[in-house]
């Protein structure tokens, strides 16, 4: 979970990262770049896990802004 946090370039979920946040402390998400599932595969010690990603696909409902407050 910390080093798929890590590689996000957003805020969401428990991905919350103080460097993208709104100037009110909202999060901000970036959907077109990180609308998927991930999963990081061990690939050895001192090797570089290995990402796989499954697009999400919304039907019924939107993604929206979680507000903290």
């Amino acid at each position: 979970m910390c080093y798929d946090a890590l590689t996000r370039d957003e805020s969401c979920g428990a991905h919350f990262r103080v460097e993208y946040q709104t100037p009110e402390g909202e999060p901000l998400r970036n959907d077109e770049k990180f609308a998927f599932t991930s999963a990081w595969e061990w690939s050895g010690l001192g090797q570089e896990p290995i990402l796989h990603k499954e697009p999400l696909h919304f039907e019924y409902v939107t993604p929206t802004v979680r507000s903290y407050k």
